[in-house]
């Protein structure tokens, strides 16, 4: 073993040097040497430490974004577009044609059963009635004639003085003149009905949501011109596709309101078609809120429909979490390694159901393991990563479709 180098070096040779560099002898040369001997010690010592290699530094692990598996029974969710209307909508007409001469609503307006909604001239019809009172008025003078000359022949009878023919012919022309003025009677209360056919009044309370009419016009009998709704029983109606018609009473409904897209209420099924609609091969649905609430008619309404399919559970994981394994999907799987929040990563193979806006419907890894979900082309089987904060850490949404 090699002594130490400041040993190697004598208290006289430091005098020595003490003497060539400054003339120094004796005892101030020995005083010198100590001093320099301490300063070289000291240097070398420095040295040593610095050429000393430093410990390597522990390799930092991966950081990853994971999910834990959950598994449930999907939900087939279907969204159809439609709009609110009333329970009962009413489109009223006048029963009679005629020219418009006054009109009291309009749209928006509430109305009460029995309102005046609109007016028509009734110069025509105050002449119809009257003709037909004067047709009354002479069938029923004809008829009262008739009945006289019967009676008369009757007592005619009696003395011979008429013959058979006679009186049958007597009876059967005051039955026959009997007969024509109760059918003008009938005529003249036709016509007056006719004349109370020019005031159009409302069949129910509601609100005018249509008015196709306006003052001069000329309407024919039967022509809508006034559309009322009951405003307390509002109603959702969807036009629902055929191929989802047999699934379609089985679902879980749900409506929102464009105005609220945020606030969803329950809704029952009222009443579906049986037979589509031969413009757009669709059948008409109508639900009704399960609690009462006031809802805009004519507002544009989604309506959610949810079927639970039975056949298998998935679960719902981010899509980017699908890699590939041999050509067939797979995932990045994490095994913790104890309690601490790390482990090692494992390629398994996953079975895709389907996919679901930015989700995938996956099945086959077990429940409760925790999938990479950000980075997997970075992944190696083996690889050690650290795992977020359990606080943190996500998890599989309930699935839906």
């Amino acid at each position: 073993m090699t002594p130490p180098m400041e040993t190697t070096l004598r208290t006289a040779d430091f005098a020595q040097l003490g003497a060539l560099g400054g003339g120094w002898t004796g005892p101030r040369a020995c005083e010198q040497g100590a001093v320099l001997k301490t300063s070289v010690t000291v240097l070398i010592a420095t040295l040593l430490c610095a050429c000393t290699p430093d410990k390597p530094p522990a390799e930092a692990l991966r950081q990853v974004r994971t999910v834990e598996i959950r598994y449930d029974k999907p939900l087939q969710t279907s969204r159809y577009t439609g709009s609110v209307h009333s329970r009962y909508e009413v489109d009223q007409a006048f029963r009679v044609g005629a020219k418009i001469v006054k009109r009291n609503i309009d749209v928006g307006q509430r109305v009460r059963e029995g309102d005046v909604l609109a007016v028509l001239d009734d110069t025509d019809f105050q002449l119809a009635v009257e003709a037909a009172e004067q047709q009354l008025l002479a069938a029923e003078t004809a008829a009262r004639q008739a009945v006289s000359d019967r009676r008369r022949n009757e007592e005619l009878k009696d003395d011979g003085a008429v013959s058979i023919a006679d009186t049958e012919h007597t009876e059967s022309g005051a039955v026959r003149a009997q007969a024509a003025a109760e059918a003008e009677a009938r005529k003249l209360k036709l016509a007056r009905n006719r004349l109370t056919y020019t005031v159009l009044r409302a069949s129910r309370s509601g609100v005018v949501t249509a008015v196709r009419f306006e003052v001069g016009q000329v309407v024919a009998e039967g022509q809508p011109v006034v559309s009322i709704s009951d405003h307390g029983e509002p109603e959702i109606v969807v036009d629902v596709p055929e191929d989802h018609f047999a699934s379609f009473t089985k679902a879980r409904y749900k409506a929102l309101l464009a105005s609220a897209p945020n606030e969803t209420f329950d809704v029952v099924l009222r009443e579906l078609s049986q037979q589509a609609a031969p413009q757009t091969r669709t059948y008409r649905a109508r639900l009704k809120p399960v609690s009462p609430r006031p809802l805009p008619l004519g507002a544009t309404a989604t309506l959610i429909a949810e079927l639970t399919a039975a056949e298998i559970s998935v679960a719902a994981i981010p899509a980017s979490a699908i890699t590939q394994s041999s050509g067939q999907p797979a995932l990045w799987v994490v095994r913790r390694a104890g309690a601490e929040p790390a482990g090692t990563v494992e390629l398994i193979s996953v079975v895709v159901h389907g996919y679901r806006n930015d989700e995938a419907l996956v099945s086959g890894p077990p429940a409760g393991a925790l999938v990479v979900t950000a980075g997997v082309q970075k992944m190696a089987p083996g690889l050690k990563v650290a795992l977020p904060d359990s606080r943190r850490s996500e998890t599989t949404k309930q699935v839906v479709r």
